[in-house]
């Protein structure tokens, strides 16, 4: 004890105030009183105005190459992903057989693969969809495949390099303290052994903790059918002739306008849509609501259609239904549907929202939204397009649901003029040339990732609006800011002391009691404050200790690399943790019990790898 309180005589100011500056960060985080980048930005700002740092020092994540990569892979994804390439995989993704064990396998090793390649987020957008629809075919539970999926994609993304922002970043810092960058590969020898045992794990029995939440129909649609209700415009009627908002049916309260049918077409519910005899006005609301309205001269029951032996009201003829999950970073977050003007904002109306695996009970416009929340979303055709994953700012994901999507004529025909499959082959040969280059020192990854980016925009595999829509901007900060945060920490003087005060309790019990201390210090970190700040915060301290041990950097930049980012224990450490939460109707408590005993397989295969290369 007496060694642990000496590590940190004699620090200054300056170390101090870095050190209240770091707690505040990871409390604000922890609390979730911001947006990250925010947060990481607001922090930055305090140690900049009270000259902890200088503003060259500051500001240098901005320019930092690990900031540029991982803005030029997002472009890379999404020309993977508008040129629909990976289709052509899904004989490879999804067998025949339904036996989970095989099915698990069949796609968690592709999977893995293409993590390493792609970078592991936009994956996980891309195939999430393709798995629910298999799942739902196939009538097997999506909660036994999306965690699974999720797992899989974060540990592939050790695999490599540019497998993951993570991995980025500590190479970056590395570069820029003076030490040895890492190479596309250094990773691999304990990322493809931490792969390899969470794919076994779930093959050969860890399914069996998954939960079993019966199909991937969410159970706010599932609901649907309790809210929706429609009522004919009859003559006469004084509404006739009136936009939505004149015959005051845009806002009701307890109740809202969805859409409207007029003969064969469905029409957007938008307050400027004048309203005709004959129109069947569709709602989404209370009981209550439907009696008030149907208490107003002109307005009349609809009944079902008698031909539809479904007789389902959230089975009317409806614009196409979508699934949204919620990005951290969304604009929506904190506030409610009705204080964003969601209607007008992304031109689609929510009829359900699903927080963990039950739907809201609440209206929908007044309920505050989360990250992670899923919305069905009623919206034209190119709902899709114009906020799929290529836009994670606001949605991780957004999917068809159930095949109801249809479009009409007009959303075909541009569906057809903006089809790039046939440039797939482009796309996956670009991927294939970026890495081939920078695993053979052609060129740097930083440059052969803005290449491949920069040439799927000129061979049209992506426009620039997409490539600019692909660009994660708070990722960017909030790599940017924490790199500022982490200079502080190493030129105060307070990483090392830390490093001193871990050395005193685990260097009497060996180097690799010091590697077991700093991966659950690592780990810890991510699973409260997400990957890319925990990995920030912990790479000074990690280099400190490597030095004071005379130990290679880089058996501890892989260590805290790889700990940032084996985040299984809650949904919030990892983006695609929380991407899949609401899809597979997950709890907060199943990543905790399934994913504890990857944690220690994880940790267990890490440390005795790195132990054994570089100890």
């Amino acid at each position: 004890m007496l060694g642990f309180a000496a590590a940190f005589e004699g620090l200054g100011p300056d170390a101090w105030l870095t050190g209240a500056v770091v707690i505040g960060i990871v409390g604000a985080l922890m609390a979730d009183v911001g947006r990250p980048d925010l947060v990481l930005l607001s922090g930055l700002a305090v140690l900049l105005v009270t000259g902890v740092v200088a503003p060259a020092e500051a500001f240098a994540g901005f320019s930092n190459a690990a900031v540029l990569t991982v803005g030029a892979l997002y472009v890379v994804a999404g020309g993977v992903q508008h040129t629909n390439a990976l289709s052509r995989l899904d004989r490879v993704l999804f067998p025949d057989t339904t036996r989970l064990g095989p099915v698990l396998a069949r796609f968690m090793v592709p999977t893995s693969v293409l993590s390493g390649l792609l970078n592991n987020t936009p994956i996980v957008a891309m195939l999430t969809p393709r798995l629910q629809a298999w799942a739902d075919a196939q009538d097997i539970p999506a909660s036994k495949l999306m965690i699974p999926l999720s797992y899989a994609a974060i540990a592939g993304g050790m695999t490599t390099l540019i497998g993951t922002s993570t991995n980025l970043i500590v190479a970056g810092l590395m570069e820029a303290e003076g030490y040895a960058p890492l190479s596309l590969f250094d990773v691999t020898w304990v990322g493809v052994p931490a792969a390899l045992v969470v794919i076994a794990y779930f093959v050969l029995g860890g399914h069996r903790l998954l939960p079993d939440r019966g199909t991937s129909a969410p159970a706010a649609e599932q609901r649907l059918g309790q809210n929706m209700f429609e009522v004919t415009v009859t003559a006469p009627s004084p509404i006739v002739g009136q936009t939505v908002a004149e015959a005051g049916l845009r806002d009701l309260g307890d109740a809202y306008l969805t859409h409207v049918r007029r003969g064969e077409e469905v029409l957007q519910g938008r307050p400027d849509r004048p309203l005709e005899e004959g129109d069947i006005l569709a709602f989404n609301g209370s009981l209550a609501a439907r009696e008030r309205l149907l208490g107003r001269r002109g307005l009349t029951r609809t009944l079902p259609d008698p031909d539809d032996a479904r007789g389902d009201p959230a089975r009317y003829e409806t614009l196409p239904l979508y699934e949204a999950v919620i990005a951290e970073s969304s604009n929506l977050v904190g506030t409610t549907l009705g204080a964003a003007n969601f209607r007008e904002q992304y031109q689609g109306v929510v009829l359900g929202i699903q927080r963990q695996d039950e739907p809201l009970s609440g209206p929908v416009g007044t309920t505050e939204l989360q990250a992670g929340d899923l919305l069905i979303v009623e919206a034209p055709g190119d709902f899709q397009e114009r906020w799929s994953s290529g836009s994670r700012e606001e949605f991780y994901l957004v999917a068809p649901r159930d095949g109801r999507a249809r479009r009409n004529d007009a959303s075909e025909d541009a569906e057809a003029d903006t089809d790039r499959s046939g440039r797939a082959p482009i796309a996956l040969g670009l991927t294939g040339a970026m890495v081939l280059a920078a695993a053979t020192g052609l060129a740097p990854i930083v440059t052969a990732a803005f290449l491949a980016a920069l040439l799927m925009v000129g061979t049209g595999c992506i426009r620039p609006a997409e490539a600019q829509q692909a660009l994660n901007v708070q990722v960017l900060v909030v790599i940017a800011a924490a790199l500022g945060v982490g200079k502080a920490l190493e030129t105060t003087g307070l990483a090392e002391a830390v490093a001193r005060s871990v050395l005193s309790v685990t260097e009497p019990f060996g180097p690799v009691a010091v590697l077991v201390a700093l991966y659950l210090l690592t780990n810890l970190l991510t699973e409260i404050i997400t990957n890319n700040a925990a990995a920030v915060l912990m790479l000074p301290i990690a280099m400190a200790a490597a030095s004071s041990l005379g130990a290679p950097p880089i058996a501890f930049g892989v260590l805290v690399a790889v700990a940032a980012s084996a985040s299984f224990l809650t949904p919030i450490g990892y983006q695609t943790n929380l991407m899949v939460m609401a899809p597979g109707g997950y709890r907060f408590s199943d990543y905790a019990r399934v994913g504890w005993p990857v944690t220690l397989l994880v940790m267990g295969t890490s440390v005795t790898v790195i132990s054994l290369l570089w100890l």
